[in-house]
């Protein structure tokens, strides 16, 4: 795709952004979670990991290296991996208490998709062989 590295990008930038964002309301608690805070740090702080694996993934797409396309690959498939997880534990009832979904945890969840899929397709010119 022609644009597949520009919207990889982006894909990663939204997905820093959305690090910020509320990801869950918990009522019991009367909090809103995000990727950088939890109760008592429980669930740990994924931005952390999400802008790692975002950075990595920009610095990637940008370089216009096989081997550099074929490592964004990996980093985005982690990436999406580390989103499910964080979607499945920042959203799973406990206790007979389900928490609210916002958007950021949404956004987390998609961001990485998209990124994996501007990876698989990327704007590469190889150089013909002459025989």
């Amino acid at each position: 795709m022609k644009y597949s590295n520009w919207i990889g990008i982006v894909a990663a930038l939204l997905l820093i952004a959305a690090c910020f964002f509320p990801w869950t309301y918990y009522p019991d608690l009367n909090k809103t979670f995000s990727g950088f805070f939890s109760e008592g740090n429980k669930y740990g702080r994924p931005g952390k990991v999400f802008i790692f694996f975002a950075i990595i993934a920009i610095v990637l797409f940008v370089t216009p290296r096989i081997w550099a396309k074929r490592l964004n690959m990996l980093i985005t498939v982690l990436a999406l991996a580390f989103a499910i997880r964080s979607f499945v534990l920042f959203t799973s009832c406990y206790q007979g208490i389900c928490p609210e979904k916002r958007a950021g945890i949404f956004i987390v969840l998609i961001a990485p998709f998209i990124m994996l899929l501007a990876s698989v397709l990327p704007d590469l010119k190889l150089k013909e062989e002459i025989k």
